[in-house]
């Protein structure tokens, strides 16, 4: 085996590991000694292919990605990144619907997490479902910054910006409107989605 080979094949155990580790635990924080410890290799072999824990779950957040969604809009280069991101942002909102089926959504979201006494059952089951709508937008968001359109940091406010805007997205659809909600839900979309893209993260 080539020392080419030999790399290849602890890279892919560490993104096995810790993607197999995210599948068990959400709410995993993928600490370097777990991960290497997981995967056999050394601290130092992972810190060789991902000199960052930012680096090691953004790698993570793609294989899983890719393999979930292949087709995902935010991997279509022909499309420029703002309508990608769009597109992917409005993804989030469709299993919702709008009007009776957007009300019966947000009547279980209320039944689950903010009627009951917020027991350690409840506030973990919320979390995990929040953690995984907030490494989605991370993922989208890394794309593009590998791609220039955003810098290479960390992403978290733009994130929590973007989930903030499709919160209450999802709420106007379940309250009652025009029939020009789309159309200005669209122009929301855009207006954050610029937003993210053009200004700095401070």
């Amino acid at each position: 085996m080539t020392q080419d080979q030999a790399g290849t094949g602890s890279r892919e155990r560490i993104l096995a590991a810790a993607a197999a580790m995210f599948a068990e635990d959400v709410t995993t924080t993928l600490s370097v000694r777990a991960v290497a410890a997981r995967a056999g290799v050394s601290t130092g072999s992972l810190r060789f292919h991902f000199p960052t824990q930012l680096a090691l779950r953004e790698a993570v957040l793609a294989r899983i990605y890719s393999r979930i969604a292949p087709d995902d809009p935010i991997l279509d280069r022909s499309v420029p990144a703002r309508d990608r991101l769009v597109s992917c942002l409005r993804q989030v909102l469709a299993p919702a619907g709008v009007g009776e089926q957007a009300r019966e959504a947000w009547t279980r979201a209320y039944q689950a997490y903010i009627a009951p006494d917020p027991t350690e059952r409840v506030r973990t089951a919320y979390f995990a479902v929040e953690r995984e709508g907030r490494r989605r937008v991370e993922y989208w968001l890394s794309v593009l910054a590998d791609e220039g359109a955003l810098p290479r940091e960390d992403h978290t406010r733009r994130v929590r910006f973007l989930l903030t805007v499709l919160d209450g997205l999802s709420i106007e659809r379940a309250l009652p409107a025009e029939d020009s909600i789309l159309r200005a839900e669209t122009e929301t979309l855009y207006m954050a989605v610029d937003c993210v893209l053009s200004r700095p993260a401070e």
